[in-house]
């Protein structure tokens, strides 16, 4: 079976989205299938002009969409510009499927590559099948793009429902996710679930932590809490801060640890020096993917504090189930896509969601009860190697993918 993939971005960028992407394509190979990838003119990189429509990174081939000469105009009329980067990608997507003669398209989030999708699909008969990983609209409030109510997310979604219902078939990444496509009127079987899980083999139990580097970052001697990632307002950190000083109160050894980067990295260190526990917090910058594991070991308990909002109500996140699956304590606010994955005093700790007190609560308890740690990293990696597992998640694709290609 011959796949087109139609994707946001991709590697050399490193994000949920683009290890969401690469173990789907592994696992897709490992069943035989042939899978092609084109990426939007929204994926950045150095190889990306004019002349370089084609890149290889760790062994595996992307078809570019170059960003148009001089850059797509931005004005303040809603959909001007999302018209222009989807006419870019239809174009494209139109030279690569003549070129590669796939017998399916399947179109990743966002929507700017689904409708396209739907576009060259019609006219070469090929099936589209739509992967939703977030509702482009729910992004765009979080990012402060648009506003809940405003003209441009009432057009985006209905743009977003509009490839739902004429998608073939439509895939999605959790609960939260399904039940509401399926409010939007698409038949219960035509969705399908492809739950986010791991590479088991990719991540062990944690190792012993690097006392030199613990040394280098102030943290000898510290209790360690820590968020890896990527800083943006829904992920909650600046909760964490505002919970950081009665957490001290406690626990005066205790350190925070913030590896990453992103939107909300200025503002994040200017509250902590308001809050008087700069000194505390430790901001590494983003790391390599390559060292990320000897931070990881650094942190005694991972804090996952998402702010509660219909993007992380709905979602469900890929960080707290390689948490787990690396054996890992984690305190996690209580919002629909944590729930999915954790269960409380179980594989770990959850708190409500927008209360700093109660973060400090959850943290402090947990730190407290040592004698429940064995259980809660088993737990945890049980769950992950029996329901989270990247083969057992892809296997759901065979069934609609064997039907529409031999249709």
């Amino acid at each position: 079976m011959r796949i087109l993939h139609v994707l946001d971005h991709s590697i050399p960028l490193h994000s949920g989205y683009t290890f969401r992407t690469l173990a789907i394509l592994r696992e897709q190979r490992r069943l035989g299938w042939e899978t092609f990838h084109l990426t939007s003119p929204k994926h950045a990189g150095p190889a990306v002009d004019a002349q370089a429509r084609q890149e290889t990174v760790d062994g595996w081939h992307f078809h570019r969409t170059p960003p148009a000469e001089g850059g797509v105009a931005r004005t303040g009329l809603p959909g001007v510009t999302e018209m222009a980067l989807m006419r870019q990608t239809e174009r494209r997507l139109a030279e690569v499927a003549a070129a590669v003669r796939p017998q399916l398209l399947h179109a990743h989030s966002p929507v700017l590559n689904a409708l396209p999708a739907l576009r060259v699909g019609k006219r070469l008969g090929i099936p589209v099948v739509y992967e939703v990983r977030a509702f482009w609209e729910d992004a765009a409030v979080d990012h402060g793009t648009t506003s809940e109510g405003s003209l441009r997310y009432r057009m985006t979604r209905r743009l977003e429902t509009h490839a739902l219902h004429h998608a073939r078939h439509v895939f999605t990444i959790c609960e939260g996710l399904r039940i509401d496509i399926a409010a939007r009127g698409i038949a219960a079987d035509k969705i399908t679930v492809i739950p986010n899980a791991v590479d088991i083999a990719a991540f062990e139990p944690g190792g012993q932590p690097d006392e030199a580097l613990k040394a280098r970052l102030g943290l000898a001697g510290a209790t360690v809490v820590g968020f890896i990632g990527s800083f943006y307002a829904y992920e909650g950190l600046d909760l964490l801060l505002q919970a950081l000083p009665a957490m001290l109160q406690r626990q005066p050894a205790l350190r925070l640890l913030l590896v990453g980067g992103g939107p909300q990295e200025a503002a994040l260190k200017a509250q902590a020096e308001q809050l008087g526990v700069a000194a505390q917090v430790v901001f590494t910058g983003r790391v390599p993917h390559d060292q990320v594991q000897r931070y990881y070991d650094l942190i005694d308990v991972l804090a996952y504090p998402r702010h509660s909002m219909r993007l992380t109500e709905l979602v469900t996140p890929l960080k707290p189930l390689e948490a787990m699956a690396q054996g890992r304590l984690l305190v996690a606010s209580d919002v629909g896509g944590h729930k999915e994955l954790i269960h409380h005093g179980e594989t770990g700790w959850l708190f409500q969601a927008g209360s700093a007190p109660a973060l400090a609560d959850a943290v402090t308890a947990l730190l407290a009860q040592r004698e429940r740690w064995p259980g809660l990293r088993r737990a945890g990696r049980e769950f992950v190697e029996r329901q989270r597992n990247w083969a057992a998640s892809v296997a759901r694709y065979k069934p609609v993918f064997e039907r529409l290609a031999g249709a």
